[in-house]
């Protein structure tokens, strides 16, 4: 049998799979972009994503262990999805469209719905709400990278 905590590892894998949904055009794109000098820690986000969508996963199964199969845990699970969907949106709106500005827009979004959703889980478990500040720390960081990628390339 299935537990809880399987079904939320596999579509959190099976989402973020999404992010890998790009032609090779728009790679070639994208590693033609300059960067600001300060990105040093570029080849580090592959792993930064990975504990998020770790830590993302763990808050979305502590709120499902509080109140199984409720409608407001149902409601939340909902919002998770949502907010790892845009999330992973990043990658394929910036590339697909050439255009950082655009995943800056995608990145300010997923920050908004974060917090939301961090306000929501808050009165249900302090720990998956916890569990939910690395992103929320670094969706800004990767937004305003990505801002500043746009500005130097427009």
């Amino acid at each position: 049998m299935l537990k809880p905590w399987m079904i939320i590892g596999a579509v959190t894998f099976i989402v973020a799979l999404g992010s890998s949904v790009i032609r090779p055009k728009d790679v070639k794109w994208f590693n033609r972009l300059q960067r600001p000098s300060w990105l040093t820690f570029e080849k580090l986000i592959p792993v930064i994503w990975t504990i998020i969508f770790i830590c993302g996963a763990w808050s979305a199964y502590i709120v499902w262990e509080r109140d199984p199969g409720s409608s407001q845990t149902w409601y939340l699970m909902g919002s998770y999805l949502l907010l790892e969907i845009v999330v992973v949106a990043f990658t394929p709106v910036s590339f697909w469209l050439q255009s950082m500005k655009a995943g800056a827009i995608v990145g300010g979004i997923g920050f908004v719905i974060g917090l939301i959703l961090t306000i929501c889980v808050l009165p249900v478990s302090l720990w998956a709400a916890l569990l939910l500040v690395p992103y929320l720390i670094w969706s800004p960081i990767g937004t305003y990278t990505a801002w500043e990628i746009y500005k130097l390339n427009r």
